[in-house]
């Protein structure tokens, strides 16, 4: 029996293998939907196309409603393409740190990768404005080595949690909303059990709509 479990589990990862190139390959046949040099024109007419300002996002632990800014109107199209592109539906919360922020918009899934695949890997010009790093504030994650333009990461944000609010990192990171309601919601996220890289044992998925 200890041989033909062995080799039971030897042909599973030899399947998984197998399976895992053909995701590698089915993911290099895709076309992007927005390039680094399309991006600007293609915000902006998806932004004119697309006027809702107000999202919900759900969670195991509850939902958290969010008011996005018009005046940062790139980062606000972006926003809501990958909403309805039903990207953040295969993400959660994957960095929580209290007192600091909660941080979403990756996975372990290949459906995310797939859809970062499809979508595109581009960045977003900066959106500096009056709005600060307050508690429950939006903000883009951004890449702060070898990126001088400050230029925001397009999958993942960040919402606030600190009390006193976060305001080094004012014309650092783009704020392009703030929660409106479900602040208590972000006090649970943010005091979830995590491991050593400050992802959550259990994971807290997202479901996320524009209205």
């Amino acid at each position: 029996m200890s041989c033909q479990d062995k080799q039971t589990q030897q042909k599973k990862e030899a399947k998984t293998t197998i399976e895992t190139k053909k995701e590698q390959i089915k993911l290099q046949d895709l076309t992007p939907l927005i390039t680094q040099k399309k991006v600007i024109p293609f915000l902006t007419e998806y932004g004119k196309a697309h006027q809702q300002t107000n999202v919900l996002i759900e969670t195991r632990l509850g939902n958290i409603h969010i008011k996005l800014f018009k005046n940062t109107p790139l980062h606000r199209a972006n926003f809501l393409f990958l909403i309805h592109q039903g990207y953040f539906d295969t993400s959660c919360f994957h960095r929580v740190v209290s007192d600091f922020i909660i941080q979403a918009g990756q996975s372990d899934k290949i459906s995310t990768r797939k859809l970062r695949k499809k979508i595109g890997d581009y960045k977003i010009p900066p959106e500096f404005t009056s709005h600060k790093h307050h508690k429950g504030a939006l903000s883009s994650a951004r890449r702060w080595n070898q990126n001088p333009k400050k230029l925001s990461d397009a999958y993942e944000f960040f919402i606030v949690h600190k009390e006193k609010g976060l305001h080094h990192l004012n014309n650092e990171h783009t704020v392009f909303g703030k929660v409106t309601k479900g602040l208590d919601i972000i006090d649970k996220i943010a005091n979830e059990a995590i491991d050593k890289g400050e992802w959550p044992i259990n994971d807290v998925y997202l479901k996320v709509s524009a209205y």
